[in-house]
């Protein structure tokens, strides 16, 4: 075994673990990644990424099979299934390569097997790394950022079996196009699934516990997305409750009830998509001073575990669980390791996204929480069909809510459905980050004709100022 001197060591090289290493490098910081399996983690090798490619491809598929109101006609349109999934990996591939390019540029020494916490030596923290249960090296350092991620949840009796009950990682390489499909779970991994398998031709259900999908995002926006899923013809039943689960041959029959009334759907596949778990087991917490809060290690506003020199960071940390927001607390603790004022990230500024056809993005407190907070409210409302690019585009389903403080004029949330939306949403982010309001905002000028457009009269509606309503 040896032992390497780092100042600092990275267990985990996805979104939020290689941005930390690469940052880190950059502050001149001496920097190793411990990583398992593929740079990139679960978001670039079996989540944001190769989904995006799968939405994509689905995109594609309902345009050509709707062209008419273009003025095109295309016979016998068909895909290869197996190809559109094999792009998925391509692309996953690609950019795990950059990742390894990346880290290689700015001298990231990385390092292949399974790293956790084993004490301290001499004031310097260490982490052992194993291949295939075997202890190969010793690394130590004064600072190390836990980066582990998480897994999906397991319901009972739904575990993944790899042909009937899928987890995300199944349901990305499918061997063919199951012809229907029940989606336990309606956040925006479940969303989005049943998008891509809706658009590709399979029949959808979606089945969600609480009383409406999406249940993070504002009630008016969850409600239009449901109408538009609905519109396409996925069925979902919300306020649900799953029962027994018998698994056939080549098909699923799950017992549902909703509203105390029982139903058997029966499905070839299902799809479970139902949160996730951190991935805290076997790192080396036992121990330390580390505590952990239902499966996700709890941390300061900077990502201070109570353990002296140990940092977390992404989904193994506080919500919320998102890529972009790992990179971020990734940046942020490395410059603070290097010594440089930071700012903790507020989780009010960070934006989330689900990329369904129509897309649904959000920044900042829903109305419901924004009266709860006690707020005196502003909000407007601006619908795509008053939008000439969005009609031009043949997209005129959509809206843009804005809400803010009757007091200050302080932006205190911005809810989007309708498509590219989670392009779109950043504008709202800069503005709650600049800390603008709705002075600045109606004063912004945006360019004509661009569905962006929206975003302008949302403020302008909230103020009894809407020019195209």
């Amino acid at each position: 075994m040896s032992t390497t001197q780092f100042d600092v060591i990275v267990i985990g090289g996805g979104p939020g673990g290689y941005v930390a290493a690469i940052r880190a490098a950059q502050l001149r910081l001496k920097v190793a990644v411990v990583e398992a399996a593929q740079l990139g983690g679960i978001c670039l090798n079996w989540g944001c990424i190769p989904t995006k490619a799968l939405l994509r491809a689905s995109e594609i598929n309902h345009m050509l099979h709707n062209l008419e109101e273009f003025g095109f006609a295309a016979d016998n349109v068909r895909f290869d299934f197996a190809k559109v999934v094999k792009r998925s990996r391509n692309v996953s591939a690609q950019l795990s390569a950059g990742v390894a390019h990346l880290l290689r540029k700015h001298k990231v020494t990385v390092i292949n097997g399974f790293g956790k916490l084993a004490g301290t030596q001499g004031g310097q923290r260490k982490v052992s790394v194993s291949t295939d249960g075997k202890d190969t090296t010793v690394l130590t350092a004064p600072n190390v950022i836990v980066a582990t991620g998480a897994r999906a949840r397991m319901l009972p009796g739904l575990e993944p079996d790899g042909k009937l009950v899928w987890s995300y990682r199944e349901a990305m390489v499918p061997t063919e196009l199951p012809r229907s499909l029940l989606v336990v779970g309606s956040g925006a991994i479940g969303v989005e699934f049943a998008s891509f398998y809706r658009n590709m031709g399979a029949d959808v259900t979606i089945v969600e516990v609480a009383e409406r999908i999406l249940p993070v995002e504002d009630a008016e926006i969850s409600a239009f997305a449901r109408k538009a899923l609905e519109k396409q013809g996925m069925k979902i039943l919300t306020g649900a409750r799953l029962g027994t689960i018998k698994k056939g041959d080549d098909s699923v029959t799950v017992e549902v009830t909703v509203g105390g009334k029982a139903q058997q759907v029966t499905v070839a596949r299902v799809i479970s998509a139902v949160g996730i778990v951190g991935n805290v087991e076997n790192i080396g917490l036992e121990g330390t001073a580390i505590k952990v809060d239902r499966t996700h290690i709890t941390v300061d506003p900077y990502c201070r575990t109570a353990e002296k020199g140990v940092f977390a960071i992404g989904d193994i940390a506080a919500p919320p669980w998102l890529a972009h927001k790992a990179s971020h607390e990734g940046v942020m603790v490395a410059e603070l390791i290097a010594g440089r004022s930071v700012h903790p990230i507020s989780p009010l500024n960070i934006p989330g996204c689900t990329y369904c056809r129509p897309q649904v993005a959000s920044v900042g407190m829903t109305e419901e929480k924004a009266k709860a907070a006690g707020y005196k409210l502003r909000v407007g409302r601006f619908p795509f069909i008053g939008n000439g690019k969005a009609i031009a585009m043949g997209e005129p389903e959509g809206m843009v809510k804005t809400i803010f403080d009757d007091a200050t004029g302080e932006l205190l949330g911005a809810h989007m459905v309708g498509p590219e939306v989670t392009e779109m949403i950043q504008g709202y982010v800069i503005a709650r980050t600049g800390e603008l309001t709705d002075a600045e905002l109606k004063e912004t000028v945006f360019p004509h004709p661009t569905i962006s457009e929206t975003m302008h009269e949302a403020v302008l509606a909230a103020y009894d100022g809407a020019l195209h309503i």
